[in-house]
């Protein structure tokens, strides 16, 4: 008899400057198989510290936020992490150049954002 293997556990950090999206994406992370919330951070400069202290798979990030915004912020995550995975949202439409310009491997609307949308994401960044 095969022992199965344990399922994969995605950490996550959700960032975003305002608390109520904050507990949107908490929401989202919490009702998507697979994935659980590491932590959070409510700036660019509070992600790449939580980065490296807390060491996620994944990170989900708004776009716009004052200070160092969430692309800035993924470029500076993934120069010293690069194996973890950076989704930037937004309220603003998809623009898919500026996710890969930094470090991104995606862009998600928030209106779209969804367990589903997310772990497709994921997937098609890990091969999954």
């Amino acid at each position: 008899m095969e022992s199965e293997s344990p399922p994969v556990v995605v950490d996550v950090l959700v960032v975003d400057d305002q608390p109520v999206f904050r507990e949107v994406l908490r929401d989202v992370v919490a009702a998507t198989p697979g994935m659980r919330l590491a932590g959070e951070a409510a700036s660019g400069e509070e992600a790449v510290a939580a980065v490296e202290q807390l060491g996620p798979a994944l990170v989900l990030m708004d776009k716009r936020m004052p200070g160092m915004g969430g692309a800035a912020a993924a470029q500076a995550i993934r120069r010293r992490r690069p194996g973890t995975a950076v989704i930037l949202v937004s309220v603003e439409d998809p623009v898919p150049v500026l996710a890969e310009e930094s470090g991104g491997i995606g862009f998600l609307p928030k209106r779209e954002l969804s367990p589903r949308a997310l772990e497709a994401l994921w997937r098609a960044h890990s091969g999954g």
